[in-house]
């Protein structure tokens, strides 16, 4: 098991800045999840840890050990990738067997490991079957086993569910959790899919343009993000987004494009005034912290239903506030129609301010 710590890394491909200046610490037996969109440098910054990029600035130790000069081979780190790079005329036996075979190990040493891996990965009735025999999720285990029968300082994971269909993901994803607690290594584990990330990570590391944008444990990412593309990006629904302004004599933000009004309280109040005074500004506030309020009853901001989105366990609703859309989510039991007029309370405690030059919070 290793600690890995990445200061100041930078990798260009020509004139494209790939990662830019990343400053990132993993601690050993952690979890850690890089997420971010596609052409983020995620899948650079992995193939930087394995040895297979070489950064052009910066530094990566494991365990306090410079790797400039260490060849991919001499890390002793696994890499899963996303294609599963299964060998297609080997076995699953001889497929996981294969990384201990330059190791000299004995015959029997090599089975017992191969057995325990499988065992683990519950795909020891597979051994016998070649990869085109297997479904998606079963390759997946055998490109896991295979990375897991080395015992390596670090497990690299590209990507590795993205070809699998939802189940599977939902599935595996709890599968590769209790196997990391199982093992007690450490994962650097990169992905696009921002569900994966919240509930995989330990702590969660958001990437975008090359940049680390924010970086802790889950809840914390999602309850307090540090600027506006971490608020875009990190929930689903995505947080609603309103340009506004503040007026410090009310105490009021005032919708730019709609007219609306809300309090201010406290927090946000200090954050408008110290962060950016009296101009533009985006008040953020998540789908579940909008509620609709029930027939007769009166809440903040009036508007209309303009689409449902059932999904089973609760709706989306889309709410026009003005020509503001805004997202609301409810219980799948709460019914109204398209095109009726509705009431909408925002729980305020909850919101985040931005300013919109700088898209950083202020809250």
């Amino acid at each position: 098991m290793a600690s890995i710590t990445i200061t100041n890394l930078t990798k260009r491909f020509g004139s494209v800045t790939a990662i830019s200046d990343l400053t990132l610490a993993i601690e050993d037996h952690e979890f850690l999840v890089m997420v971010g969109p596609t052409g983020a440098g995620k899948t650079t910054t992995l193939r930087c840890l394995a040895g297979l990029d070489k950064p052009d600035a910066g530094t990566i130790l494991f365990d306090r050990q410079d790797m400039a000069n260490i060849s991919p081979a001499a890390r002793d780190v696994a890499f899963v990738f996303q294609n599963y790079a299964l060998y297609p005329r080997k076995s699953v036996y001889e497929n996981i067997e294969f990384p201990l075979i330059p190791r000299r190990l004995s015959a029997e040493d090599r089975d017992a490991r191969v057995q325990q891996v499988t065992r683990m990965l519950k795909i020891n009735h597979l051994l016998d079957r070649r990869p085109a025999q297997l479904s998606g999720g079963e390759q997946q285990r055998v490109a896991l086993g295979r990375a897991m029968v080395r015992s390596p300082q670090v497990f690299l994971m590209d990507e590795p569910l993205t070809n699998l269909d939802f189940l599977l993901r939902a599935g595996m994803r709890t599968e590769l959790k209790r196997i990391q607690q199982e093992l007690n290594q450490t994962f650097f584990y990169v992905t696009n899919d921002q569900i994966e990330a919240l509930a995989m990570g330990d702590r969660i590391a958001v990437l975008n343009k090359g940049v680390l944008q924010q970086v802790g444990p889950p809840q914390d990412v999602y309850e307090k993000p540090a600027n506006l593309f971490v608020a875009s990006f990190i929930g689903s629904t995505r947080m609603n987004f309103l340009s506004c302004t503040y007026n410090t004599d009310s105490g009021m933000l005032t919708g730019s494009k709609a007219g609306w009004s809300l309090a201010a309280p406290e927090r946000l109040k200090a954050g408008a005034t110290n962060g950016h005074g009296t101009g533009g500004l985006i008040l953020g506030i998540r789908p579940e912290d909008v509620q609709i309020a029930g027939e007769g009853e009166a809440g903040d901001l009036d508007g209309q239903v303009y689409v449902v989105e059932p999904l089973g366990d609760r709706n989306i609703y889309d709410i026009r506030i003005g020509e503001v859309p805004v997202k609301v989510k409810t219980p799948a039991t709460f019914i109204r129609e398209s095109g009726t007029p509705v009431s909408v309370r925002f729980n305020m405690a909850r919101a985040h301010l931005f300013d919109s030059e700088t898209q950083m919070a202020l809250t």
